[in-house]
């Protein structure tokens, strides 16, 4: 059977633009520019990521609103969750403010609907302007890359004892109050670029099993080049101690291997068995305080916070059990629950919360579906990474809450517009070749 070109055109759905170049600035903002630096005059909705996601917003509401479509194409199951997503959480918006509602929550308020716009934006440029497997590559390749270089910023940290960053400063930015370097059991706790290490653990999670499909799969580049990236994210992970990080990475690890071939289990096994055994001979005391990190929280502090919030969170819940308080109303002041799902269901309620579960279940599931379905080995191994690193980033949102750390928020958006574009790339190619045959 012959197709006319003129009808493969019909199976797309997507921004005419390619936004690769566009998506690694982005990046760089979000990764390299200590989130301790922003705008002052625009206060907390200043970080340059964050600005530079509501352009991200504008560039996709401006180029889709012109792009072709056609009633052919399927639906698009992470667009949908996140417009679901963000309908909850503007009901929950306009009911806190057309509400009495105190002076110093409204500020925050408005923030925080800025940075979920800016995240938003990043997720559907990513989804929309990403048109080819190639270019999906290379913004995957870009984003190890960087993770890579955070990751051995944090080992330079590690080494040196210091910080760094809380050096540095960039003309047209100012700072929030400077921090330190923070350590636990008398040894030092990397935090990147980031606010603070629990942010920076997190952010690894995440970026392990994107690294790790760099590794195995990016064969064009060289050995070395290519491995560099997991080889640091994997190295600094232990040396973070961060529950959060542990956790994270456990979770990553675990849906990398199921599916993974027996071979490569056995070898990435080994390779962790080797390193533990490295760690007894070098720093037992270290991996001491690893293992207390987990058998001690009965006397944690942070564990008896977090677990003492649960009361005081039910109270605010029950006064608006459906949409919340609005998001961002809750401030530090009032309590720091360390828990984000807590914390959304105090802010956008039950429904809002079931959105924002509902929108990471909905990716995950599309593409462990993808990698049933998928013919190639490549393609199979990244449905399965992104599916992994989206798992890791909404597991470790229990440990703390994470939509005041723009930079773990931003990668997770990031990721999740990566999984909508992988999906979306591979259906029409399933489509074409449908044709064809």
């Amino acid at each position: 059977m012959t197709v006319a070109i003129p009808q493969l055109g019909k199976i797309r759905n997507t921004i005419p633009a390619d936004a690769v170049g566009w998506l690694t600035i982005y990046i760089a903002l979000l990764l390299f520019i200590p989130s301790r630096l922003i705008f002052g005059p625009l206060g907390s909705a200043g970080a340059p990521s964050m600005l530079f996601g509501l352009g991200s917003l504008l560039f996709w509401l401006l180029t889709f609103l012109g792009a072709s479509r056609s009633r052919t194409v399927d639906s698009q199951p992470v667009r949908i969750a996140l417009g679901v997503l963000l309908v909850c959480v503007g009901i929950s918006y306009v009911l806190a403010m057309s509400s009495p509602t105190s002076p110093d929550e409204v500020s925050p308020a408005d923030v925080a609907f800025l940075a979920l716009a800016a995240w938003s934006g990043t997720l559907l440029l990513t989804h929309d302007a990403v048109h080819s497997r190639s270019r999906l590559e290379t913004l995957i390749w870009r984003f190890a890359v960087c993770g890579g270089i955070i990751a051995l910023l944090g080992l330079i940290q590690v080494a040196t004892r210091q910080l760094w960053v809380d050096q540095l400063s960039i003309p047209g930015l100012t700072s929030a109050p400077a921090y330190g370097l923070v350590t636990r059991g008398g040894y030092p706790r990397p935090a990147g670029t980031s606010i603070h290490p629990i942010e920076y653990g997190v952010l690894l999670a995440m970026l392990l099993p994107i690294t790790l499909h760099v590794g195995f799969y990016h064969t064009q580049r060289g050995p070395i080049l290519r491995w560099l990236p997991a080889v640091a994210v994997v190295t600094i992970i232990p040396l973070t101690s961060s529950r959060s990080a542990y956790l994270g990475a456990l979770v990553a690890l675990v849906i990398c291997m199921v599916g993974w071939s027996r071979n490569r289990r056995v070898a990435v096994l080994g390779f962790g068995v080797a390193g533990g055994l490295a760690m007894m001979i070098i720093a037992p005391n270290f991996l001491n305080s690893i293992v207390g990190l987990f058998t001690g929280v009965s006397d944690d502090p942070s564990i008896s916070s977090r677990t003492d919030s649960f009361s005081l969170a039910w109270e605010f819940i029950q006064q608006n059990p459906l949409f919340g308080r609005g998001l961002g109303t809750f401030l530090p002041k009032y309590r720091i629950f360390d828990n984000q799902y807590l914390l959304m269901m105090v802010t956008i309620g039950v429904v809002g919360t079931a959105a924002f579960l509902a929108l990471g279940i909905t990716t995950a599931t599309s593409m462990l579906r993808l990698r049933v379905r998928a013919r190639d080995e490549g393609t199979r191994d990244l449905a399965m990474a992104i599916a992994a690193a989206v798992c890791a980033g909404f597991t470790c949102l229990f440990m703390f809450d994470a939509f005041a750390f723009p930079m773990t928020m931003g990668t997770l958006f990031l990721i999740l517009g990566m999984a909508g574009a992988l999906r979306k790339i591979e259906h029409s190619r399933s489509e074409v070749v449908a044709l064809l045959e």
